[in-house]
């Protein structure tokens, strides 16, 4: 018995990364560094202009705050050791590193998906409810509902993570991705994973299909509020303020609801790499991006905040 158990411990993964020329390596390793020196910035920035300036402490921007500060995070959980290994010829990562890893992210990704439906109530609330939106959205629900997403984040991405690890791990210890996602991770196991794949399929529903849905029908309810709208200045203005979040909201949840709940059997690894990436990395590269080119609130605490507000507006006086 212990001989078996001995033969089905894996110490440490190799990570095999992307296919790619290994004469390519340099110039993936510059976009992924620039790429996520920007997410840095980008989120870092948006982080501190709400914290920093008080015209920003609503609700919204509460919710873009924390927005940013996961994605920071996210990132950082799988980006750094990917240019690690880009960067060097060893690409391992031990088993409790594998396990850490995978559960961190998780958790955050947890997270995202549902304050996005968070913060489709938070837009729902401000058009439909205007006049009672400060009494509604007050500081007291804005900290409950993050903090539900919090302990969704860790009860859900604990149960993932264990029903995955609890496989024995005995044949190659090769994960054919950039980083110990789930369903790369359980291609390894040496045993049947059909419990597994039913567990993934159903907290998918519970973590992504269900605050999709609910960000589906808040805002059916809020086209109906924008179209009773007379003016048509008053529509635009309240599409534009939806129109980022359902951005967002796309790029990010659509690619992980393909990963999370298909079959085990009917994962293709290449695919999923690029859909990993695409919600892991371009997602939070372009969030702050679409958040902050076409928002007037920030752009005015950036100028405010770094005193360029006032140096235009003297020049602007002198002439």
């Amino acid at each position: 018995m212990m001989q078996e158990t001995n033969q089905s411990f894996v110490a440490e993964f190799i990570l095999l990364g992307f296919s790619f020329n290994p004469s390519t390596t340099p110039l993936l390793f510059s976009a992924f560094l620039m790429t996520y020196l920007l997410i840095i910035l980008g989120n870092g920035l948006i982080t501190i202009l709400i914290c920093l300036d008080s015209h920003l402490h609503t609700p919204m921007y509460f919710f873009i705050g924390i927005l940013s500060i996961l994605d920071v995070g996210y990132t950082t959980t799988t980006v750094p050791q990917m240019l690690a290994h880009l960067a060097s010829q060893k690409k391992t990562i031990s088993f409790a590193s594998c396990v850490a890893q995978m559960y961190i992210f998780l958790v955050l990704g947890i997270m995202e998906s549902w304050l996005f439906a968070i913060m489709s109530i938070d837009r729902y609330v401000a058009i439909c409810h205007p006049l009672r939106y400060k009494v509604i959205m007050s500081p007291w629900l804005c900290g409950v509902m993050v903090i539900f997403c919090g302990l969704w984040g860790v009860i859900s991405a604990l149960v993932y993570t264990v029903f995955a690890m609890r496989l024995p791990y005995c044949g190659s210890n090769k994960i054919n991705h950039f980083f110990c996602e789930v369903p790369a991770v359980l291609k390894l196991a040496c045993a049947d994973t059909s419990v597994n794949d039913r567990v993934d399929f159903i907290l998918g529903f519970t973590v992504i299909l269900v605050p999709l849905s609910l960000i589906l029908v808040i805002y059916v309810n809020i086209f109906i509020a924008i179209l009773r709208i007379r003016s048509a200045q008053g529509r635009l203005k309240a599409f534009s303020t939806c129109a980022s979040h359902i951005t967002v909201v796309t790029m990010f949840c659509v690619p992980a609801m393909v990963m999370y709940m298909k079959p085990g059997s009917e994962a293709s690894l290449e695919e999923d790499k690029k859909l990993a990436l695409f919600y892991n990395v371009i997602s939070a590269f372009l969030n702050p991006i679409i958040y902050s080119l076409r928002n007037k609130d920030i752009q005015r605490a950036f100028l405010k905040v770094t005193g360029w507000g006032r140096v235009s507006w003297r020049e602007g006086q002198r002439h």
